[in-house]
């Protein structure tokens, strides 16, 4: 496999868990590289279901090794709890687990600051999480963000968290919020430290052995292309950079180790949170909503859905250098009888083939649609690219060619076995 980067080529929610899941059986080693536990992915172990938000899914698979890279912000109170979670199910973390000693920690003043702006913003407010996730990259920005290296510090972490508390108090009561104990946040905290101590090391060091011994890495991406701080749809994105370059920097590792780039991308569309969706359409929501689908891993709250939009794919395949596509939730559109895809926006008299960056703009774009003929069968338990029905080989190929890359992988489920290699 060589080193594989994974992103995700829509707003997220694409599927990317079991994708990545997938794909660990033939990499020694997943690296998260970026976000936080805004992030969720959810994989499906015969009946089992395991929703994961810090740690890579490489954890589900048994000799593999899962590394939070530098660039992921921690909640270390958080983290405990996903590793107790896993533990109960009888997934082990030790000896498969490293965490980085540079990796910037959320605290509770910056899930406080988070909800605080949202409040603030009214009708513009982002969507966040309200996880932190924003505040935290802020800090590390600014310099005063604490790192997992002076959690495990205990006299350097109390010092440095006693500083932050009091300034950020201040910020808060500004606000009209409750100011924050540093008894209570420094007993929690040193608490998740003194647990999360044994996983905390140099992991690009870790890293650049593993690369000289040839070991396959598989890096993990978080959220998707569109919610990317700098190519994302500004300013409703996160706070990190989701493209396949945030691999090389929330890890260490260098751009010449990287080999390949794979998109994923679901069959339609769908984002969770504020700004614009030019696909956007309330009788596809309404559909995959009946089904089941489309709820956030993280929030749970309805996603918003529309129909593939390879502007969009087109634009993130060229910034992420993408080689190869996985295609996923193709058994959604099982039912219907005519399936679109965006081809092109109007605005006005003019046509766009690109995601323009004035976001005042995108919000007028109407969507140019091809026509597809649907399948009008189930595709849920098929394996192999051949028994797919012919109109829905058909609409793969076409999305594939649109978006300008190849198909490698279809998935018609959330389970392992639900995945067709092409």
């Amino acid at each position: 496999m060589a080193n594989t980067i994974l992103v995700g080529a829509q707003w997220g929610d694409e599927g990317k868990g079991k994708i990545i899941d997938v794909l660990t059986e033939q990499a020694d080693i997943v690296v998260r590289t970026q976000g936080g536990n805004n992030a969720g992915h959810t994989v499906y172990l015969g009946e089992t279901k395991y929703v994961l938000h810090l740690i890579p899914s490489g954890i589900l698979r048994p000799k593999k090794t899962c590394v939070i890279g530098n660039g992921v912000v921690i909640d270390p109170v958080n983290l405990v709890g996903e590793i107790d979670g896993l533990l109960k199910q009888g997934i082990s973390v030790n000896g498969n687990l490293f965490i980085s000693e540079t990796a910037h920690l959320v605290l509770p003043y910056h899930r406080e600051l988070d909800e605080q702006r949202e409040i603030l913003k009214g009708k513009n407010k982002i969507g966040t999480t309200k996880r932190g996730i924003g505040p935290a990259y802020g800090d590390k920005a600014a310099r005063t963000g604490l790192r997992m290296i002076d959690l495990i510090n205990a006299d350097r972490f109390e010092a440095l968290l006693r500083i932050r508390i009091k300034e950020n108090n201040e910020v808060l009561k500004a606000f009209g919020a409750k100011p924050l104990s540093f008894a209570k946040v420094h007993a929690e905290y040193r608490k998740a430290g003194d647990r999360l101590k044994p996983f905390v090391t140099n992991t690009v060091v870790y890293l650049h052995k593993a690369t000289r011994r040839k070991a396959e890495i598989l890096f993990e991406g978080a959220q998707g292309t569109f919610l990317d701080i700098d190519h994302g749809t500004y300013p409703f994105v996160t706070s990190s950079n989701t493209t396949s370059g945030g691999a090389c920097t929330g890890s260490g590792v260098a751009p010449n180790r990287m080999n390949r780039v794979v998109g994923v991308m679901k069959a339609y569309t769908t984002r969770v949170g504020e700004g614009p969706l030019p696909t956007e359409n309330q009788e596809i929501a309404d559909m995959l909503h009946k089904m089941g689908r489309e709820f956030g891993a993280t929030t749970g709250r309805a996603r918003r859905c529309g129909w593939f939009d390879s502007v969009a794919t087109r634009h993130a395949s060229m910034v992420n250098g993408i080689d190869e596509i996985a295609v996923t939730n193709l058994d959604g559109l099982d039912t219907l009888d005519t399936i679109k895809a965006c081809i092109g926006y109007r605005v006005g008299s003019e046509r766009l083939d690109y995601i323009p960056n004035d976001i005042e703009v995108l919000a007028k774009c109407e969507p140019i649609y091809a026509e597809f003929p649907g399948w009008k069968t189930p595709t849920h338990e098929v394996r192999e690219w051949k028994k797919l029905p012919a109109k829905a080989r058909s609409y793969l190929k076409a999305i594939a060619e649109l978006s300008g890359a190849k198909l490698t992988i279809a998935s018609v489920g959330p389970a392992r076995a639900q995945t067709i290699f092409v």
